[in-house]
Parts: C-alpha cells; sequence; structure tokens
C-alpha cells in the first residue's frame, strides 16, 4: 500500500521528532515545518499530503491562520494540537473544520490512533471489511458479528456502535462524539441514548462486553486485544 504523507508542523523540534518517530514506525511518511509560514509552503508545494497536524501557538503564523489558509483550498483532515485546554479554542477549532483537538501533554500511542481513524473516516486507508479483537469477528459486508465463533444478533445501531469502537480501539471517545459518528446527532444530542445502546451491547456480547470500558465523565473505551 502506498505510503500516506503526514505535514507535522509545530515550532518545537522535540515535539516534532517524538510525534515523528512514532508516526513513521506506523507507516507514515513524515514531513516537518517549524513554522506556519514554512507549513504552507510545503503545503501547496506537495499536492499529497494526507494530514495535517497544527501545533496552535507558532511564531510568523499561528495555527489557526494555517488552518484558514488550508481550509479555503482543501478538506485534507486537520489535527490540532495545543498546549492549553481552552474550550473557546476547541470551539473554533471545529468551526474552521478541524477534525480533531489534542492538548498537550498527549500519549503518542493515543495519537497515532486518532491519526489511524481519521484517515479510516476520509477513506485514505483501505478499511478492512473484517474487524477482528480477542474472539470478535465483525463481518462490515455481511452485517454480522461472531465471538469465538459464536453468531451475536445485534441491531443496526448496535453494530454501528460496535464498529466504530472497534475502529477506534484503545481511545476514548466521548459521547458527544459516539453521536455525531453513530447517530449524526449535533453536539447536543441526548447521550443516554449512547449509555442504553452500550448497555444492551455488553448484554448481548456477555463476558466479552467488559471490552467495552467505561471512561468516568466522558464516555467509553474498546480494550479489546
Amino acid at each position: 500500500m502506498e505510503q500516506l504523507k503526514i505535514l507535522v508542523v509545530d515550532d518545537e523540534s522535540r515535539m516534532r521528532k517524538l510525534v515523528r518517530d512514532f508516526l513513521s514506525k506506523s507507516g507514515y511518511i513524515v514531513i516537518e515545518a517549524g513554522d506556519g509560514s514554512e507549513a504552507l509552503d510545503i503545503f501547496f508545494e506537495q499536492k499529497d499530503i494526507a494530514l495535517v497536524m497544527l501545533d496552535v501557538m507558532m511564531p510568523k503564523l499561528d495555527g489557526w491562520q494555517v488552518c484558514r489558509e488550508i481550509r479555503a483550498y482543501s478538506k485534507v483532515p486537520v489535527i490540532m494540537l495545543t498546549a492549553k485546554s481552552d474550550e473557546r479554542d476547541e470551539l473554533m477549532g471545529f468551526e474552521l473544520g478541524v477534525d480533531e483537538y489534542i492538548t498537550k501533554p498527549f500519549s503518542p500511542k493515543i495519537l497515532v490512533a486518532r491519526v489511524e481513524a481519521i484517515l479510516r473516516r476520509s477513506g485514505q486507508v483501505n478499511q478492512s471489511e473484517t474487524l477482528e479483537a480477542g474472539g470478535i469477528v465483525l463481518d462490515k459486508n455481511a452485517h454480522q458479528v461472531t465471538i469465538d465463533g459464536r453468531p451475536v444478533d445485534l441491531s443496526y445501531k448496535e453494530f454501528e456502535l460496535l464498529t466504530y469502537f472497534m475502529e477506534n480501539k484503545g481511545v476514548a471517545l466521548s459521547r458527544e462524539k459516539i453521536l455525531n459518528h453513530v447517530w449524526n446527532y449535533d453536539y447536543f444530542g441526548d447521550a443516554r441514548t449512547i449509555d442504553t445502546h452500550v448497555k444492551k451491547l455488553r448484554s448481548k456480547m456477555g463476558e466479552k462486553g467488559e471490552v467495552i470500558r467505561t471512561v468516568w465523565g466522558m464516555g467509553y473505551k474498546f480494550e479489546g486485544e
């Protein structure tokens, strides 16, 4: 499979190296930029960037300005990195069409998992039609799930929910994010819908239901092997 290019933009060389090392190990080609101006030059020079990872606070042009310039011409996935957690910043990011908003410090492994999930959603990574984890096998084409070879009868939404969990294995997913991707509700959707479906899904999965962990105060995380 062709290696995908990721543009990592951060004025801290140590941060760029950390991200580059983990992404390179996962098979991505990483291109670095130390400021916003350099990032735009690289982005418009190389037409095959698959994803852009932008630090918010940078010299010359900050991450918001870079994102605006990119969004005027492209729908390429964008991840914003920031040293502070500010709701206003996060809302601005989503208004600009940012795909993910990650606060430093972060786990590099989780960052890679989010990159992979975004690239799958954007159709740039060929998604396997079969997902497997810890004896759970989900076949998208047949719309079937088996656990240790035993068929499990899931509703349409339960199947979509399990698919989303398995595609984002190891990533903590907020209830709002799950609503957006599985139910297509807006940010203010009723989060109790999630809890009800997760409870039913866990019940149908029996002992394997334990792989769907509750992240208290946030949402859920799939932790299957």
